[in-house]
């Protein structure tokens, strides 16, 4: 049994702790939402009033946050996670979804400290956390992973070691990239077939088996009918909602301009996204980009 602090218990954060409870781990949560840190209690964790609460005792701190600025806030300075665990032999783990900058500046404040630290974003969205099946992208020191790698297999089934610190975060953010940008094709291929009268169902049966096949298409299918289990067939009900894929795209674009790369097609998805965002899809799943893209296709005349 390890005494784990987990802080911030959303849609992914909850899930993730419950099953580090079920996995037998003594998991103090808290969350700025107090009905979220009851309904950790009710999945038989330990409620927490604070962050520093939570890490009272803990051996490893995990955190899942909405964006770079909360990690700074909940890390650095002299009331932060950092100070409160110096000089103790505690493992840090976030796993929010940030830009590389920030892991790297939180990871360097935390080695000053005597502390090991991990960015450890991961890819399933909800279903993936709730059936402990996340894929673990994880940088940091190869000591501090091996000491992480059992606590993050309750979680995750695919736990990879993808560098130094801040190389889990390029991890996520170039192949959230891949993701979006092969969404965009895949919708668009379907919204140019119903164009041109070719069933759905025919274009998948083609391109699920030939050259157009990828996870967007297969695992994914961005409209109603082909893959049962695919948002497409709830309404577009978030497993990933729009509104995270585009800060997703806003951090690789972040991180090209940053590092001199040029990435025309992840410019352009960041572009669409932030269009879909603002015409009221933020809250859907990202593969209801289909269904707006639907939505401007025009008639031609005879």
């Amino acid at each position: 049994m390890t005494d784990i602090a987990f802080i911030g218990l959303g849609n992914m954060g909850a899930p993730m702790a419950a099953n580090l409870v079920r996995a037998g781990h003594r998991v103090r949560g808290f969350d700025l939402n107090p009905e979220l840190v009851a309904a950790h209690q009710a999945a038989g964790g330990i409620a927490a009033s604070s962050a520093l609460a939570a890490c009272e005792g803990a051996e490893i701190a995990i955190s899942m946050l909405p964006a770079g600025a909360h990690v700074c806030a909940l890390y650095l300075g002299d009331s932060g996670v950092i100070a409160a665990l110096r000089g103790r032999d505690a493992l840090l783990i976030d796993s929010s979804t940030i830009d590389v900058e920030t892991a790297r500046a939180v990871a360097e404040a935390a080695a000053a400290a005597g502390l090991a630290m991990l960015d450890a974003p991961v890819s399933g969205g909800v279903g993936g956390a709730q059936a402990g099946t996340l894929t673990f992208m994880v940088g940091g020191e190869a000591a501090a992973f091996a000491r992480a790698r059992p606590i993050l297999a309750a979680m995750g089934k695919n736990i990879v070691h993808a560098g130094g610190p801040g190389a889990g975060q390029a991890a996520k953010i170039c192949n959230n990239m891949i993701l979006g940008v092969s969404m965009l094709a895949v919708c668009e291929a379907f919204v140019l077939a119903d164009r041109l009268g070719l069933a759905r169902e025919k274009l998948f049966e083609v391109s699920s088996t030939s050259s157009g096949q990828c996870w967007s298409l297969t695992s994914y299918c961005p409209v109603p009918g082909p893959v049962p289990t695919a948002p497409s067939n709830r309404d577009y009900a978030p497993g990933f909602a729009a509104s995270l894929m585009l800060k997703d795209l806003k951090l690789a674009q972040q991180a090209a301009e940053a590092s001199g790369a040029v990435t025309p097609l992840g410019a352009s998805a960041a572009s669409l996204y932030q269009r879909i965002n603002d015409a009221g899809l933020a809250g859907k799943d990202f593969s209801a980009a289909f269904t707006w893209l639907a939505a401007q296709s025009r008639e031609v005349a005879p």
